[in-house]
C-alpha cells in the first residue's frame, strides 16, 4: 500500500512511488489528480489524432500517446493524450521537458481541468503548441506560444478545415477526427 505525505505538496519523487495499478496519476502544483478511464469516443479521437500527427511527423520528432509522463516541473507531472517532442528529449520513462505540442481530448470529467489549469501549466512550462479537441462539440482549438503567452491560432468546428503550422504543417478537420 502506498502512503502519501499529507503535510506537503507532492513531487515527482512521490509520484514514482505510486503503484502501477492502471489508474492515470498526474500532479499539478503538488496536488494529485486521478482521472477515470476515457470513453470510447475519446479514445477514437485520440487514435485519429495520433494517425494524423504520426503521418506528418519528421524523423527527428516523435509522437507519443498517454499514458506517458511529461514532467513540467518537480511538482507538475502530466499525461497529455498526445505529445510531439524531439526524440533527443525523451528518456525511457518520461519526457523531462515541455513537449513541442501537447494535445488533450476533452471529456466531461476533465474539460475544465484541460481548458484552464493544464493550459496554464503548459504555457508556463514553455510548451510551444497546445491543442484541445472536443469530440462531442466537434471543435479543435489550437494555441501557439508567442512571447511567453498562448495566442489562439486556429479554431475549427465540424466540417471546417484549416492548416496548422506547428509543430509541423498539416491540414486538420474536426469531423475527420471522430472514429
Amino acid at each position: 500500500m502506498t502512503t502519501l505525505p499529507w503535510s506537503r505538496p507532492l513531487t515527482h519523487h512521490d509520484l514514482q512511488a505510486m503503484p502501477d495499478d492502471g489508474h492515470r496519476y498526474e500532479l499539478v502544483d503538488g496536488t494529485l489528480v486521478v482521472t477515470p478511464a476515457p470513453s470510447n469516443r475519446h479514445q477514437g479521437a485520440v487514435g485519429k489524432l495520433h494517425l494524423l500527427l504520426a503521418a506528418k511527423c519528421p524523423h527527428e520528432l516523435a509522437v507519443r500517446l498517454a499514458p506517458f509522463e511529461v514532467r513540467l516541473a518537480d511538482d507538475t507531472v502530466v499525461q497529455p493524450d498526445l505529445i510531439v517532442t524531439r526524440r533527443s528529449d525523451l528518456t525511457d520513462r518520461n519526457l523531462p521537458v515541455a513537449p513541442l505540442l501537447a494535445v488533450e481530448v476533452l471529456s466531461p470529467s476533465t474539460r475544465l481541468f484541460d481548458l484552464n489549469l493544464k493550459n496554464a501549466r503548459y504555457e508556463e512550462a514553455g510548451c510551444a503548441s497546445y491543442w484541445v479537441f472536443d469530440p462531442i462539440g466537434l471543435e479543435l482549438v489550437v494555441w501557439q506560444l508567442r512571447d511567453g503567452r498562448y495566442d489562439e491560432e486556429l479554431r475549427l468546428t465540424g466540417e471546417a478545415s484549416g492548416t496548422v503550422s506547428a509543430p509541423y504543417e498539416m491540414q486538420v478537420c474536426p469531423v475527420e477526427l471522430i472514429d
